[in-house]
């Protein structure tokens, strides 16, 4: 893995050599991808803290990936920890993988997709219980789907007003 300051975002390096169930070629990631969320999840960027609508939104739901679809956090773990990014303090079931990133001189968890490898944000041991962690993403890496019969699911499905 390449370290110094710049780390894998140079590099383009995702999720060390493994091998994801869903795998595109940078080409086909780029078309399908806005290039904020390419930059995101397929180079190891982070989006400017205070800009997701996401960090905001608390309606029932699930939160997933924006590379590939796969469900990640459920709403009942979202929390507001004042950052400016969506957090959780647990992602769902086998959702996500962890690795260890050494760009920017300090060490941290990465937080990637474990179905495309897609970077989403970093995880930190200081959010709330039951965990006690803080899985900061990127929610130009999340895309959220709205709990059916909750009042954002309605909302979705409602002809827009002229």
């Amino acid at each position: 893995m390449a370290g110094g300051l710049w780390g894998r975002r140079a590099t383009g390096e995702h999720a060390g050599d493994k091998k994801f169930a869903v795998s595109m070629s940078d080409e086909e990631w780029r078309r399908k991808l806005s290039p904020a969320a390419y930059h995101v999840l397929r180079e190891h960027g982070t989006e400017r803290a205070g800009t997701s609508k996401l960090d905001k939104e608390y309606g029932a739901g699930i939160y997933h990936c924006a590379g590939c679809g796969q469900p990640l956090f459920s709403a009942d773990t979202k929390f507001n920890s004042g950052t400016g990014w969506p957090s959780f303090w647990a992602p769902l079931d086998n959702a996500v993988d962890t690795q260890t990133d050494r760009s920017f001189f300090m060490t941290r968890t990465e937080v990637h997709c474990s179905r495309c490898g897609g970077h989403l944000g970093h995880v930190f041991d200081d959010g709330p219980q039951p965990t006690g962690q803080r899985y900061c993403m990127n929610g130009v890496a999340l895309e959220f789907r709205a709990a059916q019969g909750s009042a954002a699911a309605k909302a979705e499905n409602e002809p827009p007003q002229r």
